[in-house]
């Protein structure tokens, strides 16, 4: 396994994945949350939240990748391969992580919700181990970039997916969207976005997003 080897420093090759689901999330507002207040209430907050999502993604056959600050990011479909279920666990796990929040309370403001502010999106990458003193498990390729372009082009409380993902999402069933309109990536490459709603599996409350402004 992955973890195994880098706790022990055996080396991993790289290795092109054909697809994968990538997840990005990020917390909305998290500039002025942490402008009032203090660091440690800022570590506090992010470890409560962390231990939160480390918890349900535990759940989902999933590889958590990274945490940056109040960016997460986690993957299906590596480094162990499992065919077009990427899709269907990284949905479920989204939707899961959304239902959290909506009722995480941060500890020392608790009337200040927490929003979060979710991207996915699906297609091929390659993945490998980077760095000798403290070596990490490495995403790279345009699948990663759109996943965060997703997500920085999102709404609060709201799961901001790509079409390729859709597509994956219609062929399993039970999810409904909404439209999301048109971005533009890196290069000038436009696509279509959607948001997604649900699932008829899913039966955890969703927090209820602020409207769309535009």
């Amino acid at each position: 396994a992955v973890s195994t080897a880098l706790l022990v420093g055996i080396k991993v090759a790289p290795e092109t994945f054909d697809e994968v689901s990538i997840y990005f999330s990020d917390i909305v507002g998290f500039t002025t949350i942490s402008a009032i207040s203090t660091p440690l209430q800022v570590i506090g907050l992010l470890n409560d939240l962390y231990t939160l999502f480390d918890r349900v993604i535990a759940n989902y056959d999933v590889y958590k990748v990274e945490t940056i600050g109040d960016a997460y990011m986690v993957a299906s479909g590596l480094p162990i391969r499992n065919g077009h279920q990427h899709a269907n666990e990284i949905a479920f796990m989204a939707l899961d992580l959304l239902s959290c929040c909506g009722t995480f309370k941060i500890k020392h403001l608790p009337e200040i919700p927490l929003q979060i502010r979710i991207g996915l999106h699906s297609g091929p990458c390659v993945a490998g181990v980077v760095g000798l003193a403290m070596p990490r498990y490495c995403l790279f390729g345009n699948t990663v970039s759109r996943a965060q372009k997703m997500e920085s082009s999102g709404a609060a409380f709201r799961i901001h997916i790509s079409q390729s993902l859709k597509e994956l999402l219609d062929d399993i069933g039970g999810f409904s969207f909404e439209y999301g309109g048109v971005i533009e990536f890196d290069g000038g490459s436009k696509a279509l976005t959607y948001w997604l709603c649900g699932n008829s599996q899913f039966h955890k409350p969703l927090p209820k997003p602020p409207a769309l402004i535009g």
